[in-house]
């Protein structure tokens, strides 16, 4: 018996599964908070020059932008009823006592003036956030797949709560980039334990299903976060309620079980026997669960487990031909991903509506897309629905290069069509990604590829400063990544109703076995044809 036919036996989507499932996915709801959190935590409400003390606002006219505003870096040097000459009269300077700013919001831009020539610095922490997912994606899959999937979820609860609240109480900016990035940190591991976790606990024929559950989790939370935005305005305590709950998830991680295909395949059998029979028993299947034995769980996954004492590490997903032909396809689709996604996600400004309703637009595109990718991933599969939305996506932001700025309504339209694609693609990548890679290393891979993502998604904002030299360039470059990408994943292989490979020899049969059907009607066609007599042209039988 393989491990998915021993789940069989215990239960395989039992009332177990669904709890298990339901306390994977609660915390999820959450993660939207954090991930989209400086979109209102950050937000450049409108400002302008602070006057000189003991200055009247009446005895001094602030210089007119273009748009017939007042200019937000610049005042005047001298009052404009000044004896002096009009050029020195007109002169201006920037703003040396601050800034007033026309919003009761409280943000990180307000309390420490990141506009003007410190705007730079909001963007720098928000990269350092994802840089700290890309870090966290990179060395928790490893330390996942050494120590297990448990430990790993527990440990990133604690620290993301602990990080996150730090956060609150940040004194300066430096200590507050700083807790952002153990925040993101926290997140990649439980992103990456959340998914394999749900896809080693659950049978193939419903692993679409509830992965695309956890992702309408993630979707409902981008619902939560501007009602959460609009009721608590200062950013300080809004920071504080997006992070107490993980305190809870922590102590509850404590009663979720560790994934029994890891401790199998990490010689840990005794224990696998035991949550078992556990399982069982709440899937009102004690019976099968006492009639396990230790030694018919060593006896039917010695294979696995004999192959499984060979480690393996991130060098082999590039070293091994056929993981590197995977991880090289993968990381395209990851890298860009994550690089559109965040274009789009973290622009909302930009398409000039009111911060708040857009933000629930854009949350509201998952519900139709993630429906949408769930009936694709059960009915047409995953190869398919991973290159078709990719390349929608990328040919939704090409469109917007042809589209006026005064065309406003269109432009979102494009905008939340081409997110709800790269949504789609998100939702598939997590499945697909866990399907692809055997257990032996799927985490060190799920690492691996979620941190190309994290690249892409700190190159994000660092492409828009491309739009000095012409507007329609950083449109070019996320348009164009997402179409090479929806490309790459054509030379992927399906993983549709097939059970999950446990090792690298079992992902090579599944390459050949995917070479079978195109092999065969190749062969049926040759024979269909009608083959040359030996007699020579123009000479067969009647």
């Amino acid at each position: 018996m393989t491990i998915s036919e021993i789940l069989d036996r215990v239960g395989s989507m039992g009332p177990f599964q669904f709890l298990y499932v339901a306390m994977l996915s609660i915390p999820i709801l959450n993660m939207a908070n954090h991930n989209l959190l400086q979109i209102f935590t950050a937000a450049t409400p409108a400002h302008h020059c602070r006057l000189p003390p003991n200055t009247s606002a009446g005895a001094w006219v602030l210089p007119v932008g273009p748009n017939g505003n007042p200019e937000r870096c610049l005042r005047f040097i001298h009052p404009p009823n000044a004896s002096l000459p009009n050029d020195t009269q007109r002169a201006t300077e920037p703003c040396l006592d601050g800034w007033i700013y026309n919003s009761t919001t409280d943000t990180i831009v307000t309390e420490w003036d990141l506009v003007c020539n410190s705007n730079k610095l909001k963007e720098m922490a928000q990269s350092i956030f994802m840089a700290g997912i890309l870090i966290g994606g990179l060395a928790l899959g490893d330390l996942s797949d050494r120590f297990g999937r448990k430990p790993i979820l527990t440990g990133c609860y604690l620290l993301l709560a602990a990080s996150g609240s730090g956060a609150a109480f940040s004194p300066t900016l430096s200590v507050y980039m700083a807790f952002r990035f153990l925040c993101g940190c926290g997140i990649s591991g439980i992103i990456l334990s959340t998914v394999t976790l749900n896809v080693e606990w659950v049978p193939t024929q419903m692993r679409a299903l509830t992965s695309t559950a956890i992702g309408y989790c993630y979707t409902l939370g981008q619902f939560i976060l501007p009602g959460l935005a609009y009721a608590i305005p200062q950013w300080r305590w809004l920071q504080l309620t997006v992070s107490v709950p993980f305190f809870i998830f922590f102590l509850s991680s404590w009663w979720t079980p560790e994934s029994i295909r890891w401790m199998v395949l990490s010689g840990k059998s005794s224990k696998a026997l035991k949550v078992l029979q556990r399982v069982a028993a709440f899937n009102g299947k004690k019976e099968e669960g006492e009639r396990l034995t230790l030694e018919e769980l060593k006896l039917n996954l010695q294979k696995e487990i004999a192959l499984a004492k060979a480690k393996y590490s991130a060098t082999d997903l590039f070293r091994i031909p056929i993981l590197r032909r995977v991880t090289v396809c993968l990381s395209l689709a990851w890298f860009a991903t994550g690089f559109a996604y965040y274009s789009l996600a973290m622009g909302v400004e930009e398409f000039g509506v009111n911060l708040y309703l857009l933000q629930v637009i854009f949350g509201g595109v998952d519900i139709p897309a993630k429906f949408i990718t769930i009936l694709s991933l059960s009915y047409v599969g995953r190869h398919t629905t991973q290159a078709a939305s990719l390349l929608l996506a990328g040919g939704a932001i090409l469109v917007l290069i042809f589209v006026p700025l005064d065309m406003q309504t269109l432009r979102t339209a494009l905008a939340v069509f081409g997110k709800g694609c790269l949504s789609s693609s998100f939702s598939c990548l997590f499945l697909y990604t866990s399907e692809l890679y055997p257990t032996v290393i799927r985490q060190t891979g799920m690492g691996a590829c979620n941190l190309w993502t994290r690249v892409g998604s700190m190159l994000a904002p660092l492409v828009k400063i491309t739009a000095e030299v012409h507007p329609f360039i950083p449109n070019i470059i996320y348009g164009i990544s997402a179409l090479l990408a929806g490309s790459a994943a054509l030379f992927l292989p399906e993983t549709l109703n097939r059970p999950l490979p446990e090792t690298i020899e079992d992902m090579e049969k599944w390459f050949l076995r995917a070479k079978e059907p195109k092999q065969e009607a190749e062969a049926e066609k040759a024979s269909q044809m009608i083959p040359l007599q030996p007699y020579g042209p123009g000479l067969g039988s009647s």
